[in-house]
């Protein structure tokens, strides 16, 4: 944070664009797939030869098999299953894999809404002082202006919701993630399309199911993941990001 603070790309050029100029001019990297973590052999041998990545959920294995891997929450797995969220189990996967990983999701309510994200800032306060990049699940109920002023290069956006209103709104907190510089990764991603939708966005990463399932799909969609897009949101301008979303209601982007 010391160098996009003084670089000015700590997002407070997006609050006070009259007096603070942003001093230099940020590259994404092209963007990185992730994959449920799994045991299969076979499967985790494709995934390092694609240079993909873990996505290790804090209800499962706490396992990484030797690469690198960002940490989910967990309330998926519980939200699927009818059980509670194990906060207990959360914080046990913080302890041991938080440190190493690339982010950690924060706890989240699944279709809560913005009792979710009221959920999600009490966790923000707890796990601040973490060396690692937190992200804030978004979803159904929640409008841009609602999280905008939280993100940061430390704070990122984790794209989740119900799929109508993931592919209606990826572009936008594509705009989002340009003009606080943040972090922006979306997930359930296990097609050509929505990998296309996420690379217009600008997306750092997007993760997804098919790859621990089926080997045989990884080249595909490691394909669609590498091909870049030079009209993605990620190369607007502070000035063409903030357009893009001002007065824009995400609720209207539903069919």
């Amino acid at each position: 944070m010391a160098y996009a603070d003084y670089y000015c790309v700590d997002g407070s050029a997006d609050e006070e664009p009259l007096e603070v100029e942003e001093r230099i001019e940020l590259h994404r990297p092209p963007m990185v797939s992730y994959a449920s973590r799994t045991g299969t052999r076979r499967n985790l041998a494709a995934m390092r030869a694609a240079g993909w990545r873990l996505l290790v959920s804090a209800a499962g294995v706490l396992r990484t098999e030797g690469m690198p891997y960002a940490l989910d929450n967990g309330a998926w797995s519980a939200f699927q299953q009818g059980v509670p969220f194990d906060e207990n189990a959360f914080m046990r996967a913080v302890d041991k894999l938080g440190e190493g990983a690339d982010w950690i999701v924060l706890p989240d309510i699944v279709a809560g809404g913005l009792k979710s994200l009221d959920f999600s800032l009490a966790w923000l306060e707890k796990l601040r002082d973490l060396p690692t990049r937190l992200l804030i699940a978004v979803q159904d109920g929640m409008e841009i202006d609602d999280v905008r002023s939280l993100l940061s290069p430390a704070v990122g956006v984790f794209v989740g919701g119900t799929t109508e209103w993931k592919v209606a709104t990826t572009m936008a907190w594509g705009s989002v993630a340009r003009r606080r510089n943040c972090y922006l990764h979306v997930g359930r991603v296990n097609s050509d399309k929505r990998i296309r939708i996420c690379a217009a966005a600008g997306a750092n990463s997007v993760d997804g199911t098919s790859g621990s399932r089926f080997a045989k799909t990884i080249a595909r969609l490691d394909r669609s993941v590498r091909q870049p897009d030079m009209f993605s949101r990620a190369h607007e301008s502070l000035a063409e990001a903030q357009l893009a979303g001002e007065g824009l209601l995400l609720s209207s982007l539903i069919d």
